[in-house]
């Protein structure tokens, strides 16, 4: 597998699959945010795609959030607003395509991973799914996923994921509606995936469109906030605190 990971599609009985790989546990680099916002762009304005599923490689982890050897290597506020633009815009692809997004999470997410999560329209997950929003602890917070947490979850458990920075569960998730469905291993995932993706593709396309604008009503505003989201990460990230505590946990 190529050492700076890669973005696969393919197309099948009406279910566009889009998987991603990156060798430092799934990673994000602002490359592969770019290739998946373009993919899950693409698929949603493709007639033969009723359905889109999202997935990264391998057994475990699902994601593990944003590359940080990119963001040590952020020099100024213009560098790092363009590097959590990323994740802002795949979030927004998400949200906008109008087809239904399913996950498939084998493993852990953290950060930037959890906000992909959480911008799916459904995520079907295995018992060591665990999630953790690791951002205050590197120095600036989850400001970009913030709104797509939170619309998923809830205030509440969305701050308090944010403070404490502590791992929940696959039952917790489930819980507090990050998950959909939890099952026990990767063979149970992918027949649960398969029968639910199977089963939309054969749904009416123009009521699955009419619901995504519900699931997502009051959303209009996401592209101005989370531009303002990405700046306050971009501005935080530059500092000593931040520096210092990404490069710890790169270690």
């Amino acid at each position: 597998m190529p050492d700076d990971g890669f973005v696969k599609q393919s197309i099948e009985n009406g279910v566009g699959t889009i998987s991603f790989y990156h060798p430092k546990k799934n990673s994000l680099p602002g490359s592969l945010l770019k290739k998946l916002a373009e993919a899950v762009t693409g698929m949603g304005e493709d007639e033969n795609v009723k359905v889109v599923l999202l997935q990264s490689e391998g057994h475990s982890p699902f994601c593990a959030g944003a590359s940080f050897d990119e963001l040590l290597a952020v020099k100024d506020a213009d560098g790092g607003t363009a590097f959590f633009m990323g994740f802002a815009r795949l979030i927004l692809a998400m949200k906008n395509c109008p087809k239904f997004v399913v996950v498939r999470a084998q493993g852990k997410a953290v950060g930037g991973g959890v906000g992909v999560i959480c911008a799916a329209d459904y995520v079907i997950a295995t018992d060591r799914a665990a999630t953790k929003l690791s951002e205050m602890a590197l120095g600036f917070g989850p400001f970009v996923i913030g709104p797509v947490v939170e619309r998923r979850i809830g205030a509440g458990p969305f701050a308090a994921m944010t403070v404490d920075t502590d791992w929940r569960d696959a039952q917790w998730a489930e819980r507090h509606g990050m998950f959909a469905q939890v099952v026990s291993d990767i063979e149970a995932l992918d027949e649960a995936i398969s029968a639910l993706t199977s089963r939309l593709a054969k749904s009416n396309p123009d009521a699955m469109a009419r619901l995504k604008k519900v699931f997502w009503q009051d959303t209009e505003h996401w592209d101005d906030l989370l531009a303002e989201r990405a700046r306050m990460s971009g501005e935080l990230v530059l500092s000593d605190f931040a520096s210092n505590a990404i490069g710890a946990f790169r270690k």
